[in-house]
């Protein structure tokens, strides 16, 4: 079994792109349009977001970005191809994004994630997060849940 690494990634890598536009059509399957704030590729290229893939070999297998917004880093575009899910490649995500915010020195990790997403939320709880209210630019809904983890 080839071991899994986290490493800087390219949202226009092909394989990439694929598990972005997956997770892309998941969320507009379940979700309202006003509802979906997940960000473009174009969107994930620029300097202030920092992309990571998860590869196992050289198959990427899932992906995170860290948008770095001053004085904390916001959670985005967290997806694990749904053939690979059970190997701890989510956690793998997330340690590897708490190490790069405390890197950057922010004072906080926020996200944004469905309601119905359960599986997603239980993630989050494991690795410190806890509930709160809107942040940034998002508005009250009752299909979001918001969730932060001070960096100490």
């Amino acid at each position: 079994m080839t071991e899994i690494r986290v490493v800087p990634g390219d949202p226009r890598d092909a394989e990439a792109t694929r598990l972005l536009q997956a997770s892309h059509a998941l969320m507009q399957s379940l979700f309202s349009e006003e509802d979906n704030h997940f960000l473009s590729i174009d969107d994930l290229c620029v300097p202030s977001i920092h992309f990571f893939v998860a590869k196992e070999g050289e198959t990427t297998l899932g992906c995170v970005a860290l948008a770095d917004k001053g004085a904390y880093g916001e959670v985005k575009s967290m997806f694990v191809d749904p053939d690979a899910r059970g190997k701890g490649i989510a956690h793998r995500l997330m340690q590897h994004l708490d190490k790069q915010a405390r890197a950057l020195n922010l004072s906080a990790l926020k996200l944004e994630t469905g309601d119905s997403l359960t599986e997603a939320h239980s993630l989050y709880y494991a690795h410190g997060f806890a509930d709160c209210g809107p942040f940034g630019d998002y508005e009250e809904s009752p299909a979001s849940i918001f969730m932060s983890k001070t960096l100490t």
